[in-house]
């Protein structure tokens, strides 16, 4: 499985880049927001999402981890595969779509390429719980600055993409040594999780 890629941006392409890493071109299909900041000889890393059926194998790719957890929160959706997760991950940034489902914005999601109203509303349905508190206006919560920077704790983006709401993973996390590597913080915060 891969995780990651890193190389130089050998070729743009209609719906992503040809990633060359050491002398192996990958294609990578990526989201508009990430399009628009890659150029040709750029040396970049991606998160990947490998997406293998019968004889296909394609990639999709992510500058970050929270992106790539929101693509596959849309994949849960009924209905939507990978390219119209990336069609909607493309109508805006990806804290703009977090805060257009958590916002119920059934518009601003139906502006995705070959996404309609129908699936437009599950997505919001089925995700508006669960983008947690970076699909929200955190000025208007009154969040402290030390609650903003658990949105950037790995450990706190892995549980939310399990379904947990950010509240949830932080106190899930709680008591937790932060030092420990990422897996091992999730792997106990479930466990202490499954015991209560």
């Amino acid at each position: 499985m891969i995780a990651t890629l890193q190389g130089t941006v050998s070729e743009k392409l209609s719906e992503g880049v040809v990633l060359d890493v050491h002398g192996v071109g990958y294609a990578v299909y990526i989201t508009n927001e990430d399009y628009g900041q890659f150029s040709v000889g750029q040396s970049q890393k991606v998160y990947i999402y490998e997406h293998i059926r019968e004889q296909l194998h394609d990639l999709y790719g992510f500058t970050t981890l929270e992106t790539k957890y929101l693509f596959e929160q849309l994949l849960d959706v009924t209905g939507v595969g990978p390219k119209m997760a990336v069609n909607v991950l493309s109508v805006g940034t990806g804290q703009e779509v977090r805060h257009a489902i958590a916002g119920g914005e059934v518009k601003f999601i139906q502006q995705a390429n070959g996404v309609g109203k129908r699936v437009a509303e599950r997505i919001i349905v089925e995700l508006k719980d669960k983008v947690g508190l970076a699909g929200v206006d955190l000025t208007a919560t009154g969040l402290l600055q030390s609650d903003v920077t658990h949105l950037k704790d790995e450990a706190v983006q892995a549980l939310v993409s399990l379904g947990y709401t950010t509240t949830d993973a932080v106190v899930a996390l709680d008591g937790i040594d932060p030092q420990l590597p990422t897996a091992q913080r999730v792997k106990q915060a479930l466990r202490s999780g499954a015991a209560a």
